[in-house]
């Protein structure tokens, strides 16, 4: 295997190219790495570039170097550094708001919907679904958007609405930045998880729809913040 590095910065790119032989399991734990020179050859860098990567990620807490020994894998995974904990805790932030914001929507709207609201509903939730699975990330987040907009519409409440639409911008970052850190599921559990809510707003069950609203958005943030989510476990049907 030939991993050829070609834009700048090398270093950086030369790190993420031992880190994905490492994650590959082509270098395991505890494993020693070839020497610098076979490392530039393979890679297609100088030595001193390797050096540098060797040294990033010694620092991220996957490699560490023995005097006289070698490098070796310390760690599969690398520790995350402080902007990442921050950005995570940042998206977590924002999923909150959405929670506090669309869970009493989704309750609203299982009362008031029309069925204008409701075809609107279907119909964008066939468009997420389908960016799920064909759309790029900036796609598949405006898809979303698109669907989560359509419940809050359907709570008739102007305020709410307004609130929806002013947190947008913020929203749609968070979801950008959530998928390059944790990519979301993007496939059936989570295209049935949308589903349920627009079925217990169409069989006007309020309390249902809240629900799942909450549990939905409350296992999202779990994911990104790393633990367990509780309202999850507690409705058993996120």
């Amino acid at each position: 295997m030939t991993d050829r590095i070609r834009r700048h910065p090398l270093a950086e790119q030369a790190a993420e190219a031992i880190l994905a032989r490492v994650g590959a399991g082509e270098w395991a734990l505890g494993h020693k790495l070839p020497g610098e020179t076979t490392l530039a050859v393979t890679l297609g860098v100088g030595r001193s570039t390797v050096r540098e990567a060797i040294r990033e990620l010694a620092g991220r807490g996957v490699l560490e170097s023995r005097q006289g020994a070698g490098v070796f894998v310390q760690s599969t995974q690398p520790v995350e550094v402080w902007p990442t904990v921050m950005r995570r805790a940042g998206i977590a932030e924002v999923i909150e708001g959405r929670i506090a914001i669309e869970s009493e929507a989704a309750r609203l709207a299982a009362d008031r919907r029309t069925p204008a609201d409701l075809r609107a509903m279907r119909s964008l939730l066939r468009e997420r679904e389908r960016a799920a699975r064909q759309a790029g990330n900036e796609g598949y987040v405006d898809a979303d958007t698109a669907f989560h907009r359509a419940v809050v519409a359907a709570a008739h409440n102007s305020v709410l609405t307004e609130l929806f639409q002013a947190f947008v911008p913020r929203v749609r970052g968070a979801m950008l930045d959530m998928l390059r850190l944790a990519p979301a599921h993007r496939g059936r559990a989570d295209h049935e998880a949308h589903a349920a809510i627009v079925e217990a707003i169409r069989d006007r069950l309020p309390e249902d729809a809240a629900t799942l609203s909450r549990a939905h958005l409350a296992a999202m943030r779990d994911r990104v913040v790393g633990r367990p989510a509780p309202e999850a476990r507690a409705s058993g049907r996120a």
